[in-house]
């Protein structure tokens, strides 16, 4: 909440609206620059109004009781000002207009939309997408406290600036632990979620106006990073002598030729490897992420992957294909693998899935909408962004092709 609130009374008519020369009297109420109009429901002759001063002039009876009635609206607004602020409630213009018209309507906050959109996601939303949006909660949070000295803020407030500010603030955060400060597109992904949570309170009818309706988020596009044949190669040949490290590898090289993401392999039962009618073994399973089907014939290599693994001890335990680790834990052995295989590129697990994409399918001639269904993409434009990066490719063909007609 705000540690300084500025608050005013004026009264003013509105002369466009007046009926045989009396205008309509109507109460202006500020708080912290923003402004409401109550109508008093008491008219005065024109000609009668001071607009300066914002009272009625002249001594005759009439304009007394008019002057007197406003002192009474005046105490009585600052009454519920007062009320609000020993309540803690959060002030507004519009908060007082309620309790001085006695309506009640309630006031919505940010933190109350944020809190009622990750309560009712929970349904929703999977775990691993709904922690996100408490991360950018907390940021937030931060750039609340650190731009208003507030705690909270009236939806109402938030505008273009407040989300341009907020952009300002992501860029400049520089983290105490040892995370990195965020990218560019990683700023996007908060600001996202910031703008689907607005949405909502657009719906509900919280808000009457879209704060983001000009404002246009900036993704860059990247490069999506996958291993190379000759780097594939290398990680499949190494010989490890640590279990752990050997267990990492196989999964990962698994998913290199599968297309799976962690949260799907992880959880891969006996039962997700099926025979079919080609006399062939497929993965059958659904993306976690998407809920989206996926259906993959298993290569050679995989195959002989899920063989090595049966029988082990851990996976049985958990009736899983492999023993269950933390993606925490996989990222942090394959920095050591890829330093073990002479890899230079910064690998992550989600790597071995777009290295399925290039390296495995499409740089072999697989159709772009069959290696979207076996990636279980619910739109053929997420896959064609793999499909760029085969430029190399195409590049070495044509170095080929000019030294055959040379």
């Amino acid at each position: 909440m705000k540690t300084s609130q500025s608050f005013r009374v004026h009264f003013t008519i509105r002369a466009d609206k007046a009926k045989e020369g009396k205008a309509p009297i109507y109460a202006s109420v500020t708080v912290n620059k923003q402004r409401c109009h109550i109508a008093l429901k008491q008219v005065i002759d024109v000609k009668n109004w001071d607009t300066g001063k914002g009272v009625a002039k002249g001594n005759r009876e009439e304009v007394k009781a008019v002057n007197n009635y406003l002192t009474q609206v005046r105490t009585a607004l600052g009454n519920c000002y007062q009320q609000l602020q020993l309540k803690g409630k959060l002030l507004s213009a519009e908060a007082i207009k309620d309790a001085f018209l006695g309506t009640g309507e309630e006031v919505y906050t940010l933190k109350k939309l944020i809190d009622y959109h990750n309560e009712t996601a929970k349904s929703s939303l999977k775990w691993s997408t709904l922690k996100h949006y408490y991360v950018t909660q907390r940021y937030l949070e931060k750039f609340i406290q650190q731009k208003f000295k507030a705690s909270d803020l009236y939806l109402h407030e938030l505008n273009y600036k407040f989300i341009h500010d907020f952009e300002i603030f992501l860029r400049n955060h520089k983290p105490k632990d040892h995370q990195k400060p965020l990218n560019n597109n990683g700023i996007m992904k908060h600001l996202i979620r910031l703008k689907k949570m607005v949405h909502l309170a657009v719906r509900l009818e919280w808000i009457t106006k879209d704060p983001f309706i000009n404002y246009q988020l900036k993704i860059l596009k990247v490069t999506r990073e996958h291993l190379s044949p000759k780097e594939l190669a290398a990680m499949e040949s190494k010989e490890f002598t640590i279990e752990r490290i050997d267990m990492v590898r196989d999964l990962f090289v698994f998913c290199c030729y599968t297309g799976l993401a962690y949260v799907d392999v992880i959880q891969l039962t006996p039962h997700n490897i099926v025979e079919a009618a080609d006399g062939e073994f497929w993965v059958r399973t659904f993306r976690q992420k998407t809920e989206t089907p996926v259906n993959t014939p298993l290569l050679p290599k995989a195959v002989d992957i899920i063989k090595k693994y049966k029988g082990n001890i851990r996976a049985e335990v958990s009736n899983t294909i492999f023993p269950i680790i933390s993606n925490q834990k996989v990222n942090s052995y394959l920095k050591e693998i890829a330093d073990l295989c002479g890899i230079k590129k910064n690998i992550t697990f989600h790597l071995a899935r777009h290295t399925f994409a290039t390296t495995v399918t499409l740089s072999n001639g697989v159709p772009i909408e069959t290696v979207s269904r076996m990636l279980g993409h619910t739109k053929i434009a997420t896959t064609q962004i793999y499909a760029k990066v085969l430029e190399k490719k195409i590049s070495e063909d044509m170095a080929a092709l000019r030294k055959k007609l040379a």
